[in-house]
């Protein structure tokens, strides 16, 4: 078997026990139906190159701001913001609302590389105001990067997508608080027995769904987080919902009958979302997220806009500092 060919920021023991090369090393697909199929079976997942050239691929063609910044910005501004501090002691940029980067078998190097690269994307994008999963979309890309500069104009194109039709990462915390919502609302219509479970024992409700995406962007393990990542390159959004469903659907049948404290649910899904290999395999999840009969695209947005309207009229835009 060939040695996959990683960078210099990724911890060579820990990933050849996370992913294996086995796969095929080249994808001529350009249909968007087959594409879908094939990301959704894994089709690139056993073979980190092709999966490398999938991204550049996927990335590449996201419709941008026309100014948006590439690896040569990086390059530029890169000495100017860090100075002479060591990375590893770099603060993350108040967006990411103290979450941490997940280690995702990258090493102290690539760690270190992940503050950079985040704090670079903050002077370049003023605007962002809130984007928690920031960090772990960060840290998986950079696996697949040949430097930096790279792995930074990638997340820059994923921030600066400007396709109306087409929405990726939350950037602010109404757009993020809102999505909790939507996660809300399709939890009590395609996950009732979840959500009964859920409304008995917590004491507010909106918290723990307030997590959903923490469980994808930090709680999931890299093998995990990579096949929705790949899923989400093509498709968007609304498969973060559906994986975010399906987790809550096998932690009611694994919980279901065990007995629960309201003040633990929450750190109860992490557990069980960090553990996940113990309970499904990667194939099985996914599996389990695309035969939920969910909402159309559109609906899903209706419903979005209907959130972002009702926070709007309360008042909540800003996160609240306790």
């Amino acid at each position: 078997m060939d040695s996959p060919g990683y960078n210099c920021f990724v911890d060579r023991d820990k990933m050849d026990a996370a992913i294996q090369d086995l796969g095929p090393k080249e994808l001529s697909c350009t249909d968007l139906q087959e594409l879908k199929q094939l990301a959704r079976q894994g089709y690139w997942a056993q073979s980190h190159a092709l999966r490398g050239k999938v991204y550049q691929r996927l990335i590449r063609d996201i419709p941008c701001r026309t100014v948006t910044p590439d690896a040569s910005v990086y390059s530029d501004i890169v000495g100017k913001i860090v100075g002479k501090h060591s990375s590893s002691c770099l603060p993350l940029p108040e967006f990411v609302d103290n979450t941490q980067v997940p280690s995702y078998c990258l090493n102290a190097r690539g760690e270190g590389a992940v503050r950079k690269i985040l704090l670079c994307i903050a002077n370049q994008f003023p605007d962002i105001s809130f984007c928690p999963a920031l960090p772990a979309v960060v840290a998986l890309l950079l696996h697949y990067s040949i430097d930096e500069a790279e792995c930074f104009e990638k997340a820059c194109r994923i921030l600066a997508c400007n396709d109306p039709g087409r929405r990726l990462i939350d950037q602010s915390f109404l757009a993020f608080e809102s999505s909790c919502m939507t996660f809300g609302d399709l939890v009590n219509k395609y996950c009732q027995a979840a959500h009964k479970l859920m409304v008995a024992v917590s004491e507010d409700i909106l918290q723990v769904y307030a997590d959903w995406q923490r469980w994808l962007f930090g709680e999931l393990p890299l093998c995990y987080f990579a096949r929705v990542f790949d899923v989400f390159l093509v498709e968007g959004y609304k498969v973060l919902y559906r994986v975010a469903l399906a987790i809550l659907k096998f932690f009611h049948k694994v919980r279901a009958g065990q007995p629960l404290e309201s003040d633990s649910v929450k750190q109860d899904i992490r557990m069980f979302v960090k553990d996940i290999a113990k309970t499904v395999s990667p194939e099985k999840l996914l599996e389990k997220a695309f035969a939920i009969r969910l909402f159309s695209r559109k609906e899903i947005q209706l419903l979005q806009m209907a959130n972002e309207k009702a926070l709007k009229q309360k008042g909540i835009t800003v996160k609240q500092k306790r």
